[in-house]
C-alpha cells in the first residue's frame, strides 16, 4: 500500500537543525537533477484572478526521484485556506517504486523557511538578534523558527495587513523563547530590525530602499510570479543581490523581473546563487554595512531533500 504522511508527522520529523544542513550539503553537490519547473496560470473566474498549477520534477540518480504538484490560490484567505495546497510524489530511482505521498503544504513551508535560513547563515551578519517578520500566512511561523535556529534571534517584530492575524501569530509563537510584538507599520519594523523576512502576496513593493540601514539582510520569499513586487527599486540598488537559483529568479518573479526589464539592475548584478554560496565557488557578505537582498522563489532540490528526509524517517 502507499504510505501517506501527513502533515503532523512531517512538522514532527522534519526539523530545522537537520533540513537546513541538508540543503546546504545538496545545493554544494549539486547531483541533485532539476528540470525547469512547470508554471501554469490558469484563470479562476469565480475569484476574477488567476490560480497557478506549478509541477516540480527532481530526482537523484540511483537514488530518489520526487514530483511536486502544487495550486496557488492567491484568495483563499478569505475562505480561511491556505493560498498553496498539494501532494508530492516520492519515487525510488532505481526500481521506479512509489515510496510514498507527502503533504506537500506542510513539506513546501518547511523547505522554504529552511532555505531562507540557509541562506542567511550565508548573508546576514553573525550578530543579528531582531526579525522583522512581514506577512502572517503560513510560512511566517517556520520562517521565524528557521532564522531563529541559524542566527541568535530574540527579538520579533510581526506586521501584517490584518493586524488580528499579527496578534494571532503572536500568541501561536507565545510558546517560543523569543519577544514579540506588533507593529503597526512595515516602516517602524524596519528601522529595529537585523533581517527582514517578507512572505506575502503583494503586487506592489511593501519595502522602501529608503528605509533601509547598513548591515541588514532582506529575505524575500513571496512575489511568485512576475507581476508581484515586496521590495521597490532602491531596495535593489541599495543591496547586494542574491538568489536561490538565476533561471528561476530571472523568469519568475516580479522582484527581480520587472527592475531588470526596466534597466534598474541586470543579470550582472545579481551576485550569487544558492548552488555558488554553498559550494563555495562565490562569497556572500563582505563587510558589515552591507546591505544583503536574497529572493527566493522555490527549487524541487529543496522539496526532494525535504521529502527525503522524512521518508528515510518514517518508512
Amino acid at each position: 500500500m502507499l504510505t501517506f504522511i501527513d502533515q503532523n508527522t512531517i512538522e514532527k520529523v522534519c526539523q530545522f537543525d537537520t533540513l537546513i544542513p541538508a540543503l546546504k550539503r545538496a545545493f554544494a553537490s549539486a547531483t541533485i537533477n532539476v528540470p525547469m519547473r512547470h508554471h501554469h496560470d490558469f484563470p479562476n473566474p469565480v475569484e476574477g484572478e488567476e490560480s497557478t498549477l506549478l509541477l516540480m520534477p527532481a530526482w537523484d540518480p540511483g537514488k530518489d526521484l520526487g514530483v511536486k504538484m502544487v495550486t496557488v490560490s492567491p484568495n483563499n484567505g478569505r475562505y480561511n485556506l491556505p493560498s498553496i495546497q498539494g501532494i508530492y510524489l516520492l519515487f525510488d530511482a532505481h526500481k521506479g517504486g512509489c515510496r510514498a505521498l507527502l503533504d506537500a503544504k506542510s513539506l513546501t513551508a518547511l523547505r522554504t523557511a529552511a532555505t531562507s535560513a540557509l541562506a542567511s547563515s550565508l548573508l546576514s551578519r553573525p550578530d543579528s538578534r531582531t526579525l522583522l517578520m512581514i506577512g502572517t500566512g503560513a510560512l511566517s511561523s517556520k520562517l521565524i523558527k528557521a532564522h531563529a535556529t541559524v542566527r541568535p534571534i530574540n527579538r520579533v517584530l510581526i506586521w501584517g495587513r490584518d493586524k488580528q492575524k499579527a496578534l494571532n501569530l503572536r500568541q501561536q509563537l507565545s510558546t517560543e523563547d523569543l519577544e514579540i510584538e506588533v507593529v503597526d507599520t512595515i516602516e517602524q519594523g524596519v528601522a529595529r530590525a537585523d533581517i527582514l523576512s517578507c512572505a506575502t502576496l503583494s503586487k506592489l513593493p511593501l519595502i522602501k530602499g529608503k528605509w533601509l540601514r547598513q548591515g541588514q539582510h532582506l529575505d524575500m520569499v513571496g512575489a511568485y510570479r512576475p507581476d508581484m513586487r515586496e521590495a521597490d527599486d532602491d531596495c535593489l540598488k541599495r543591496s547586494e543581490i542574491f538568489v536561490d537559483h538565476y533561471a528561476g529568479a530571472t523568469k519568475e518573479t516580479g522582484d527581480i523581473v520587472i527592475p531588470m526589464s526596466e534597466g534598474v539592475i541586470d543579470k550582472t548584478d545579481l551576485k550569487a546563487e544558492l548552488f555558488e554560496l554553498c559550494a563555495g565557488t562565490k562569497t556572500g557578505r563582505g563587510s558589515a554595512a552591507e546591505i544583503t537582498f536574497f529572493k527566493s522563489v522555490g527549487h524541487a532540490l529543496e522539496d526532494l531533500v525535504a521529502a527525503t528526509l522524512v521518508a528515510d524517517k518514517v518508512l
